[in-house]
């Protein structure tokens, strides 16, 4: 009598062993998944932002422009020069790198885009950096200091020189550069932490 052969247990899980048909497939799919992803991308970074914005030198001169998400701060500083430069002459010979963004007190580098700031929802050491919509001051009047707003001021524009000179007075003496890797859970006000 010849020995009874011991076969393969057709009960038994094998998901967990490689399979090469299995992979493509999750392969195939994640590459499908990042394509779309990179295509809905590409229409958020189309689409419109108005930004209220205030031309800084001593006093604020507001005003407002619409770029598209994508737009990085370099740009936007450039198209703001040349709507300003009508109505404040000594514009038309600066460049965008000799003109600063700040936003809640933070300066904002110029190859950030407005589309960084809101997809990692940038805080400020007084406000959010992504919210564009300007109401009043929320640093003004009667205010609950235990519950947060996510108001926002217009950004200023400065030219690097009037901040070279200004940066020991307030509001300029709060200014710093902004560094995403710097994690803010609480706002200041005038130097005090919001609780």
């Amino acid at each position: 009598v010849a020995p009874k052969r011991i076969g393969k247990d057709p009960t038994v899980r094998t998901d967990f062993l490689p399979d090469a048909e299995r992979e493509a497939a999750i392969a195939e799919e994640r590459a499908r998944l990042k394509r779309e992803w990179e295509a809905q991308q590409i229409v958020v970074k189309k689409e419109k932002l108005e930004i209220t914005y205030s031309y800084w030198d001593g006093s604020g001169h507001r005003r407002a422009i619409t770029v598209p998400k994508g737009t990085t701060v370099a740009k936007f500083l450039e198209w703001v020069r040349q709507d300003l430069v009508g109505e404040f002459p000594e514009l038309r010979t600066l460049g965008a790198d000799q003109l600063m963004y700040i936003k809640e007190d933070l300066i904002i580098p110029h190859q950030f885009s407005f589309y960084d700031l809101i997809v990692s929802k940038a805080r400020g050491k007084s406000g959010p950096l992504f919210h564009f919509d300007v109401h009043d001051d929320v640093r003004v009047g009667a205010l609950d200091a235990r519950v947060e707003k996510d108001e926002s001021h217009p950004g200023k524009i400065v030219e690097r020189r009037w901040y070279e000179r200004n940066k020991h007075i307030f509001p300029a003496s709060r200014w710093e550069v902004y560094d995403p890797s710097v994690k803010r859970d609480t706002y200041t006000v005038h130097g005090g932490e919001v609780q």
